[in-house]
């Protein structure tokens, strides 16, 4: 069967992966559609050696504001998620499935009290700024989250506007205790070549916790996960690999520190051979998804 969090066996600790932020409850969001959905797209992370997955619906920030709302879109969640992963207990009997939440911080002052809403066991809050903008006054906003007992991993934040050429605001998330995950489609070139070069920038600065796919379950969706694979390893960045996707991502999972990733520069034109290599660059193809 799944194995629930209190029953795994090591944590996950063969070196696989693991994958903190997808959409793999169906039907609740802009990710999966149906249990076909789920097992297509959970297979194929299978394949990637995903061995652990949080996934992670969309909920609004605002809604935990008004306890009945929020109570029935997490009774929502709770049965997709539940049906979801009664149908992958055969399919994947070693894989880790839990869920979480990502929370839109459409306001400064959510209440994310309910266990819900956390990485299971954990204070751990996977959150993203509205609109893929960078609102005014964030660093306040996760300074006070932070005195609430939270901790933030921010969701892309290569793929945000706004920031100022050096990525100072960043330094301040992390100085507020935030943590930073990056998707692996961002160093593909999935959201274009301003997103790819920040990406590339925070990877420079050691400036990133964790990797995570982002997937939302969708046949024609690539993962990007053995191309991401690929670019750490030909540079030479297997200890940076390794901690981006297995060994921060089991901290978090704990609810502890992420360890410091050093700095990756990739060489130039780099990342364009390894996309066309590994299956071409459109998102509807089918090659090595």
């Amino acid at each position: 069967m799944v194995v629930e969090a209190d029953d795994r066996r090591g944590d996950g600790e063969g070196g696989g992966i693991i994958d903190l932020h997808s959409h793999l409850v169906p039907g609740v969001d802009d990710g999966a559609r149906t249990l076909d959905d789920v097992l297509e797209g959970v297979g194929r992370m299978v394949e990637r050696r995903v061995e652990r997955i949080i996934t992670t619906p969309h909920l609004e920030g605002s809604l935990t504001l008004d306890p009945p709302a929020l109570e029935r879109r997490l009774s929502r969640v709770d049965a997709a998620w539940t049906e979801a992963r009664a149908v992958l207990q055969g399919a994947h009997p070693d894989l880790i499935f839990e869920r979480a939440h990502e929370v839109l911080l459409d306001i400064p002052d959510p209440d994310l009290s309910d266990p819900r809403l956390r990485f299971p066991g954990t204070s751990v809050v996977l959150a993203e700024w509205p609109r893929l903008q960078i609102p005014p006054e964030t660093p306040r906003v996760l300074s006070r989250l932070r005195k609430d007992g939270i901790r933030i991993l921010l969701a892309h934040p290569e793929r945000y506007r706004g920031f100022d050429p050096d990525l100072s605001l960043v330094a301040a998330w992390r100085a507020e205790g935030a943590w930073l995950q990056m998707n692996h489609g961002s160093l593909m070139g999935r959201y274009g070549s301003p997103v790819r070069q920040r990406a590339l920038q925070l990877l420079s600065k050691g400036a990133v916790d964790c990797l995570s796919s982002d997937f939302h379950g969708r046949a024609h969706l690539r993962l990007y996960i053995r191309e991401a694979e690929s670019l750490f390893l030909k540079a030479g960045a297997h200890e940076a690999w390794r901690l981006l996707v297995s060994e921060n991502p089991r901290r978090l999972c704990r609810g502890e520190e992420p360890l410091p990733v050093p700095p990756v520069v990739f060489p130039e034109g780099m990342a364009d051979r390894i996309r066309s290599f590994l299956g071409g660059r459109g998102q509807g193809s089918r090659r090595n998804r």
